[in-house]
């Protein structure tokens, strides 16, 4: 008898991924709402997402045998309140928001740890904003509630914190909003409850390379399965490519999971897929903690296909039948494989993008590759939302290679050939 999974916010591309888990013919998979409904627009109607995701497991005619998902916010808060609902494998909703608001996390993990930049909070309506006691500059300011660094911004003096906390004011009711309902449902510290969902957080700029460890929990147990190397395009902050393997030395990987174990047990998250990002700075050997997320990353979904063999949303299936997930390493095609970001760094319209056709045939002139176009004819990029602040994506391209250098060459062919036309325009307000 085969199980119904409903995914939240399934798209084609990771449903083809989902083809490739070990048992897959054991599984069917279900959208669970469309992922333009749960991610795009100016607001975030929560409770509304939930009511029509309830409608919709109700109105099935067959068992419903898991609620998954492997998107960030609002999907990763849903999970566990529609799981708990039904009496479903999930992480508590308590833990999974300590991991996501910004601040309650650090109070989190400092209790465990001393792997995280200084941090605090700041005024976002105060008539002369200056930086906490204890931190200088550079330092980002983001909302205590965000993703995709959406709303966040670097800061290297006084007069840049102040017009861009003015930018953070405009941006944090987004996501802070309807995060605001998800902390009612929980019972929250006296410092949360007087912070909200929508406050500021300012913390001193990580320096260093970029890194993610990927894992799972099951029953307190945590394992590390993956790191992977996040490398940015030059003199900026905006990711090139996430790269698997990581290339770091066997002793920074296991200081990684080291400290990714002290903190998932800090803030008690249980029967659920992780990814914590990183930065590492070799000439200090300074390793800071950037952020948690209570999910796994779908952007590493098919690295870990074309090097182990399977994707890691296998790990995310196992927890949610319940059981406990075993690990594979190397066994897939590929010795090295990328997730790679095509960006534009001006804001503009999008006149033309690359056809089924032209894209097929890509894909078959370079093995191993898979090309997902993000934009559509008429989008104006500013309007586009999951944007880092600074640039545009216009495609991701999934590439296995047998070694670095097969890798970049692969990238820039497959790059070369995709032909967008953008009609540049100043940004809006700007």
């Amino acid at each position: 008898m085969h199980k119904n999974v409903f995914v939240l916010g399934l798209d084609e591309l990771n449903r083809a991924n989902l083809r490739t888990l070990r048992d897959a013919p054991r599984y069917r998979f279900h959208q669970l709402l469309t992922i333009d409904e749960l991610q795009h627009g100016d607001t975030i109607p929560l409770p509304d997402l939930l009511d029509k995701a309830r409608r919709q497991l109700d109105a099935f005619d067959g068992t419903v045998d898991a609620i998954v998902g492997y998107w960030d916010f609002p999907v990763s808060l849903m999970v566990p309140i529609l799981c708990e609902e039904r009496g479903m494998p999930s992480a508590q909703l308590t833990s999974v928001v300590k991991c996501e608001h910004k601040y309650w996390s650090r109070l989190e993990q400092q209790k465990v740890i001393d792997e995280h930049p200084r941090f605090g909070l700041i005024d976002l309506d105060g008539d002369d904003p200056g930086l906490p006691d204890g931190l200088s500059y550079p330092v980002w300011v983001k909302p205590v509630k965000s993703a995709a660094s959406e709303g966040a911004y670097r800061c290297a003096n006084d007069g840049e914190l102040r017009r861009k906390l003015a930018k953070v004011r405009e941006e944090a009711g987004r996501m802070g909003e309807p995060f605001a309902f998800v902390l009612s449902l929980v019972e929250l510290p006296p410092e949360i409850a007087a912070v909200g969902g929508t406050a500021c957080l300012v913390e001193e700029a990580s320096r260093g390379q970029q890194i993610t460890a990927e894992g799972y929990v099951h029953d307190g147990d945590v394992t590390v399965y993956g790191v992977v190397d996040s490398v940015h395009y030059p003199g900026t902050t905006s990711f090139l490519r996430y790269e698997y393997p990581s290339r770091l030395p066997d002793q920074v990987t296991k200081r990684i999971a080291d400290v990714t174990r002290r903190v998932i047990g800090a803030v008690g998250l249980d029967r659920s897929t992780f990814n914590i990002e990183y930065f590492w700075d070799a000439d200090s050997s300074r390793l800071e903690l950037l952020e948690i997320n209570p999910r796994h990353s779908q952007s590493h979904a098919r690295l870990f296909q074309l090097v182990d063999g399977l994707p890691n949303h296998q790990f995310m299936i196992d927890l949610a039948m319940g059981a406990d997930p075993e690990v594979r390493a190397g066994e897939g095609p590929y010795d090295v494989a990328a997730k790679w970001f095509v960006r534009w760094f001006a804001d503009g319209v999008v006149r033309a993008v690359p056809s089924p056709s032209e894209i097929a045939q890509l894909e078959q002139d370079v093995p191993g590759s898979t090309i997902a176009v993000t934009v559509e004819e008429g989008d104006r990029l500013s309007d586009l939302h999951g944007e880092d602040s600074y640039s545009f994506v216009l495609a991701h391209l999934y590439i296995g290679a047998a070694n670095e250098d097969d890798l970049v060459d692969k990238f820039e062919k497959c790059a070369g050939g995709l032909h967008f036309e953008i009609e540049e325009h100043p940004a809006r307000g700007g």
